[in-house]
């Protein structure tokens, strides 16, 4: 429970952001629920159970080339100067003749090899042969691509568009996966409106973002109406959304007098973590209520968003076993200094510009957790000529109510707890909100 001195002296001690999503991640264990999809609607999806093929594919034996089918030992000899003769017939291949085939057909019985058709001139019935194969030549074999009774794909992979063409291919209409993790979203605050905002009031923004990220994220979000500053009315929405996978409210989650969340998470269970080390948002609690994750998102929009990407997240992925992919990066040259505190995790946003350059997009996370930068970190390719880096402008280091400046951004740079920002000209690692899933 917040106390008193708490809400008059502030955060005095704030949780380093690891420690915190670790803290999260621990007290919350992946939902068992499954159900059986059809592959076009498997995109995405974690597989429950193993992907084992029922059939070999190719199921047959196939031409990989157009041309004649033929038996090795028939062009034996054959060379541009004597080819080897041979009569052009339909059905199975004997000794001394072949079949026309194209790329992708069933290779007729008798045959073993299939010479291309550059590779030898018809006349009539005839068929001179100018290249010697050996057995095998431009013949795909039975099972090549797939074997029956393979394992495909193992519990837990979660499915690509590739995925889905190799099951059809192999006979599968539909998968075993689990269920996308459902996520309560709760939208709070006495100055929250629809629409049609008076003198003091805010149209309600942050429940549309995060609702939308949950399903960009693979769940399946229950969007909320908004719930006013009052403690029974938030204990009775977190309550009555216990039966979703996660609950996420946003704001009242700081030390103020209308601050009234993390009080009743830690009546109705427990408040795990109240203020990260993180800029913006640092009030962010997280707690858990009858073994559900609560996730106590800042009412500031900008905050939220940051809070939602370290937070939610990754829980998000945890519970419905997806994999919690690293966000793509692209780096980018500092075109002025950004500031920070030590023993804070810093967001700044930045706009890029790839005029000049083609820094392209990336799936990795070069810095994680870690307060120390390696020279890969900071310095890029340094095989790249310098006009293929494009430069990240700073559009705001603070100001987290001011949502334009996320929207007019292509991303953030984290500044670690362990320094005090990067210098104009640095070579920084930008992470993109909107490109990740």
């Amino acid at each position: 429970m917040v106390h008193d001195d708490r809400r008059t002296a502030g955060f005095k001690e704030r949780t380093r952001l690891a420690d915190a999503r670790e803290a999260l991640l621990a007290a919350v264990t992946p939902h068992e629920r499954t159900e059986r999809v059809e592959l076009v609607d498997a995109d995405g999806r974690a597989l429950a159970e193993p992907a084992v093929a029922p059939a070999d594919v190719p199921g047959y034996d196939r031409a990989a080339m157009d041309g004649y089918a033929v038996r090795a030992s028939d062009t034996y000899g054959a060379s541009g100067r004597s080819p080897e003769i041979l009569h052009v017939v339909e059905g199975a291949v004997d000794p001394g003749t072949a079949v026309r085939v194209h790329t992708g057909s069933d290779v007729p019985d008798g045959a073993d090899a299939v010479v291309k058709v550059e590779d030898t001139e018809r006349v009539g019935d005839e068929l001179e042969v100018f290249r010697a194969l050996a057995e095998g030549k431009n013949v795909g074999e039975r099972g090549e691509d797939v074997r029956e009774g393979e394992t495909l794909f193992d519990a837990g992979h979660e499915l690509r568009p590739s995925d889905l063409g190799l099951l059809r291919s192999v006979g599968v209409e539909d998968a075993a996966v689990y269920e996308r993790p459902r996520v309560s979203v709760i939208p709070t605050g006495e100055e929250l409106v629809e629409s049609d905002p008076e003198p003091g009031e805010v149209i309600e923004t942050n429940g549309l973002t995060v609702s939308r990220l949950v399903e960009r994220w693979g769940g399946d979000a229950s969007y909320r109406d908004i719930v006013v500053d009052d403690a029974d009315r938030l204990r009775e929405a977190i309550q009555s959304d216990l039966d979703h996978d996660v609950v996420v409210t946003t704001g009242g989650s700081s030390v103020g007098e209308r601050d009234l969340v993390p009080d009743v998470v830690a009546e109705l269970g427990e408040v795990l973590v109240h203020g990260v080390a993180l800029k913006p948002g640092h009030p962010v609690a997280l707690g858990v209520v009858e073994d559900t994750p609560v996730v106590m998102l800042p009412g500031y929009p900008v905050a939220c968003i940051v809070n939602a990407f370290q937070f939610l997240r990754p829980v998000l992925k945890h519970v419905g076993r997806l994999t919690d992919h690293p966000v793509p990066t692209v780096e980018a040259t500092l075109t002025r200094k950004i500031p920070s505190s030590p023993g804070t995790r810093t967001f700044a946003r930045v706009r890029l510009d790839h005029a000049g350059g083609g820094g392209s997009r990336s799936g990795g996370d070069s810095r994680g957790d870690d307060d120390t930068r390696s020279d890969d970190d900071t310095r890029g390719d340094d095989d790249a000529a310098a006009g293929d880096t494009p430069t990240a402008e700073p559009t705001r280091t603070s100001g987290s109510g001011i949502l334009s400046s996320v929207a007019r951004s292509d991303g953030w740079v984290v500044v670690p707890e362990g320094l005090e920002g990067y210098d104009e000209g640095e070579t920084v690692t930008v992470e993109g909100w909107e490109w990740s899933a």
